[in-house]
């Protein structure tokens, strides 16, 4: 493993502690590389740095918390989830902690991170879409783009109760400084008392190089651009200078170094933009995996179906989703899609109420359909996503490391998810991605995937058919209401845990971490409820549903704490109403106990009918099977709560479903 690059003296001893710590972490974290790997260890002397005075239990007893998010992360990719990567990291977390088997999130990353920080629902807070939509809801209250003013803040809150709140990676709420157009939307304003973010939701290069002036870093609230004189990722940059997984860790020990012995606790947000796409990660994760993908997909996917199973994650009997079906051609649009006044079948408008119209389907290949070219590409891509992988476990287990040198370990709870499901985007956008394939397998370029010198391939991911391996033994991918879109791999550590407990089955929402930081905080959070504000053009009460905190009317935390659940060995359902999701024009309505789920999906990767379908999830969280035929009072019991949830929230269901890209 290579060691880690002195960071400039500018960034303080508790940064220069972290990058030391780095070049120790292989050996203490049980990593698994190459025999070259090791040779490329072996020839680097770290530089000797004191063992650290351990810190003693916070003085008010509460514990610190340490959330880890991985960006665009599938349910089976790791290795305690079923996956053949190699993540001992995060296996081992697992056996100090418990597995949550049935953790949800939002469908995409701005939709997850803002009910994180608010503890509500998205259309409450800003993010009724990831980003203002163009259609028809632009400006209307709930789908501003970033974290609006009817958001509480985690953070804030935390602080407020005497916890340090440092936050180290990707944003994505908003972007804009103090004086901007739509006033500070940066995590600075929204507690975070230190603060290194990506704003949007995807970096160029994940070894930086930002051009000057640019503004999609901030550290603490002024634009930052890795890869200028005098800042990380400098010219001709390595993972010594800048590589977003690594530096994230830097900067989030030193951020906890650097207040370690005041006696505060601390609540740290690892925000990870890894294996997000461009796909890009240093040696010697980049030659890791090298030849291991040559299977290909289906086989591949077979065997982690197979682990998953035998770790009892998923019961046996259960299908694993069905595959999607070969076509190797794009299936065309609707004669009126794109038209204006074209009738889009959508959640609440099917085919038998006369609409028709809908978009262009998908290229989707098999293994076997591949050549050569096509096939060498395709397995290079999944390497180089595996290798983010563990170049991620491998941080991981450097804030684990950092934790237990200096005795804080013990009193921390820790938190591990992905931000949603596997990212399916083919690199040609649904065409037949065969041109960009053939051509990232010639020489001179094949070479060149996956490092620092492929910038200027900024899209370039693992496409459709690696993103099903990734969620499997899930449906469908990131964006859509499937459960491998929104359910996604969980790992809970509680303070003072040493042994795993058995996996956490019940249905878990990412509002409930919020609720759960507060609880174990003792953190007493805002009920007192809003007073009336009437619009006078409507006659809607504008504060319906908010509370009081400070001097504003916001949303309340809707999520409940999952602290008594992670206590107990066979702990009760967590919630027992029904819960609603929509984004995109696509919809999901889980019943009260979690046992049925309705959902909907435009055609034409959906009924081309436009019904609802109805899933048993006890016996079907693969959702192969529609029973919505079989059970029509039910799946339209269903719908009629998923009515009810979006008048609750505000929501407002597009006329034209379809995706975020």
């Amino acid at each position: 493993m290579p060691t880690r690059g002195i960071l400039p003296q500018k960034f303080g001893l508790g940064v220069l502690y972290a990058a030391v710590l780095g070049s120790l972490a292989l050996s203490a974290c049980g990593g698994s590389d190459s025999n070259d790997a090791t040779t490329n260890a072996q020839q680097t002397t770290p530089t000797p740095t004191p063992v650290p005075t351990p810190t003693p239990v916070a003085s008010d007893g509460r514990p610190n918390i340490l959330y880890i998010m991985a960006d665009d992360l599938g349910y089976s990719d790791i290795g305690a989830f079923g996956g053949e990567i190699d993540t001992p990291n995060l296996d081992a977390l697992v056996a100090n902690g418990r597995i949550l088997t049935n953790h949800h999130t939002g469908t995409v990353s701005a939709i997850t991170r803002s009910m994180l920080i608010s503890g509500t629902d998205h259309h409450l807070v800003g993010e009724g879409t990831m980003g203002a939509p163009s259609d028809e809801r632009k400006g209307l209250p709930g789908y501003e783009g970033y974290l609006n003013e009817s958001s509480l803040s985690v953070a804030q809150l935390l602080k407020d109760g005497g916890y340090h709140t440092y936050i180290a990676g990707k944003w994505h709420l908003g972007s804009n400084i103090v004086g901007g157009a739509a006033g500070g939307k940066t995590p600075d304003q929204w507690g975070f008392e230190r603060s290194y973010s990506l704003l949007p939701g995807a970096a160029a290069n994940h070894f930086g190089h930002e051009a000057a002036g640019s503004k999609n870093y901030t550290e603490d609230g002024k634009y930052v651009q890795p890869g200028q004189p005098g800042q990380p990722g400098g010219v001709g940059g390595t993972p010594a200078v800048f590589y977003s997984t690594d530096f994230f860790t830097d900067k989030l020990i030193g951020y906890i170094e650097s207040n370690r012995k005041d006696g505060k606790p601390f609540f740290a947000y690892a925000a990870y933009t890894s294996p997000h796409w461009p796909l890009q990660v240093p040696e010697p994760w980049l030659s890791q995996y090298k030849g291991k993908y040559d299977q290909g997909y289906e086989a591949v996917a077979a065997a982690r179906y197979a682990r998953l199973q035998a770790k009892g994650l998923i019961p046996a009997g259960q299908a694993k989703s069905v595959d999607v079906a070969e076509t190797l051609t794009r299936s065309p649009a609707t004669a009126a899609n794109g038209t204006v006044g074209a009738k889009y079948i959508n959640a609440v408008n099917p085919a038998s109420a006369g609409y028709t119209e809908y978009g262009q389907g998908r290229v989707v290949k098999k293994w076997a359909s591949l050549s050569a070219d096509e096939k060498k590409a395709q397995a290079r891509y999944m390497e180089i996503y595996a290798g983010m992988v563990s170049n991620l476990d491998h941080n991981i287990g450097r804030l684990v490391k950092y934790l237990k040198d200096t005795g804080q370990y013990d009193n921390t709870f820790i938190l591990f998810q992905s931000d949603n499901g596997a990212e399916g985007w083919p690199i040609d956008s649904g065409a037949d991605p065969k041109a960009t394939d053939t051509a990232n397998a010639q020489p001179g370029k094949y070479e060149k995937l996956g490092t620092d010198a492929s910038f200027g391939q900024p899209g370039l991911s693992y496409g459709l058919r690696w993103a099903e391996v990734s969620a499997t033994p899930f449906s469908q991918l990131k964006g859509m209401m499937g459960e491998g879109s929104i359910s996604t791999p969980a790992i809970a550590k509680l303070p003072g845990q040493k042994t795993s407990q058995q996996p956490l089955r019940g249905f878990t929402h990412v509002t409930d971490n919020t609720a759960t930081f507060l609880a174990l905080a003792k953190v007493t959070v805002p009920s007192v409820p809003a007073p009336p504000q009437i619009d006078p053009k409507t006659g809607k009460d504008l504060n319906k549903g908010k509370v009081v905190y400070k001097d504003r009317y916001v949303y309340p935390v809707t999520g409940k704490s999952l602290v008594d659940a992670l206590q107990q060995a066979t702990p009760a359902p967590v919630r027992n109403t029904p819960f609603g999701e929509e984004t995109y024009g696509r919809t999901a309505i889980y019943s009260a106990d979690g046992r049925w789920k309705a959902r909907f999906t435009e055609p034409p990767f959906g009924p081309l009918d436009g019904h609802w379908e109805l899933f048993d999830l006890n016996s079907d969280r693969g959702e192969t099977t529609d029973l919505s035929a079989q059970y029509p009072a039910l799946t339209s019991s269903l719908i009629g709560h998923w009515k009810g949830y979006m008048t609750d929230v505000g929501g407002v269901s597009p006329l034209r479903p379809r995706g975020f890209y």
